[in-house]
């Protein structure tokens, strides 16, 4: 039995005094010698953390006693070692960016698209009348997704508003949001909702749950998880590899973080370019001064950087 577990979880409901809220969050969960990264805002919770076995149950006993979040439902990995290296609780104005200049144009806990379990979404996803939605950033839905899935051309969750227009021929159809952990469906299919989508569903739970209620059929490649394992595997019924190595094209499941600090970009890479290149996306990375020492995981640790006493602020330039 692995001794780690790490836990990935989300949960909308309102927070008075969110910043007061995560200053105290942040102090319990280095209490439980917790490590992880979670996002409070006033409207709810967003984390991932990662522990021993006893802490973990703590944890979550601790979130589900508090009736504002009891119906948080935790997506629970066994792990060999910790997937984070520090513990961050922060208050930020959402839990997921929604690129609205109004987000509280939609609210998750008034109008949302109708929750499917795995089994259902598995039923429905192959129906002619249904369109599956991967409303995830590139690197991500590059790395895995559902067969015959639409998927968006964006960085961030924040474009996702910018490409409704472009989901419009499908509003007569059944669209089936999916996301890694449901987070990010909440709010994209409120926002369809709001739009005029009249059939709207989201998977819940994600694709993380999907892999563990109904073994992940038909999910190609990987799922990518933001916490150093970087990716997990999701199918064991017939699994593909469908994401090639950006420099020579051959099939690969391995993601990494570029070796120039300066791009950091999210990309596949296979193991031979990782060792020609030192683990960058091209050879004017791999040439830049600052590239950080590749030692096979392109995964990096966040260094602070150092103030600059000398630059003016802004209020005095």
């Amino acid at each position: 039995m692995k001794k780690y577990q790490t836990l990935l979880y989300y949960c909308y409901s309102p927070i008075e005094n969110a910043e007061e809220f995560a200053a105290e969050h942040l102090v319990f969960c280095k209490s439980l010698n917790l490590v992880g990264r979670i996002i409070v805002a006033d409207e709810g919770l967003n984390g991932t953390v990662s522990g021993t076995v006893d802490a973990c149950r703590q944890y979550m006993e601790s979130i589900h006693a508090d009736q504002r979040f009891a119906k948080t439902d935790f997506k629970i990995d066994d792990v060999e070692v910790p997937s984070f290296i520090k513990m961050h609780c922060r208050y930020k104005p959402e839990i997921v960016h929604s690129g609205l200049r109004d987000p509280g144009l939609i609210n998750p806990n008034e109008e949302t698209g109708v929750h499917l379990d795995p089994k259902d979404f598995l039923e429905m996803k192959d129906q002619e009348d249904v369109v599956i939605l991967d409303v995830r950033s590139n690197y991500e839905h590059n790395l895995g997704r559902f067969k015959n899935a639409v998927t968006l051309d964006i960085e961030n969750f924040r474009d996702f508003p910018s490409k409704i227009n472009e989901l419009a021929q499908y509003k007569d159809k059944k669209i089936l949001t999916y996301c890694t952990g449901g987070i990010k469906c909440e709010k994209a299919s409120a926002l369809l909702l709001k739009e005029g989508f009249k059939n709207v569903y989201q998977l819940h739970g994600g694709i993380i749950k999907y892999g563990k209620d109904v073994q992940g059929k038909d999910f190609e490649g990987q799922c990518y998880v933001f916490d150093n394992r970087v990716a997990v595997d999701v199918n064991k019924v017939n699994p593909t590899v469908i994401s090639t190595c950006r420099n020579c094209g051959n099939k690969t499941n391995k993601m990494i973080n570029c070796a120039n600090p300066e791009c950091n970009e999210h990309f596949t890479q296979c193991d031979a370019c990782g060792e020609l290149l030192d683990g960058c996306c091209s050879t004017v990375c791999q040439s830049h001064p600052l590239r950080r020492e590749y030692d096979g995981t392109g995964y990096y640790v966040k260094v602070p950087q150092p103030v600059n006493t000398n630059k003016r602020s802004l209020a005095g330039s």
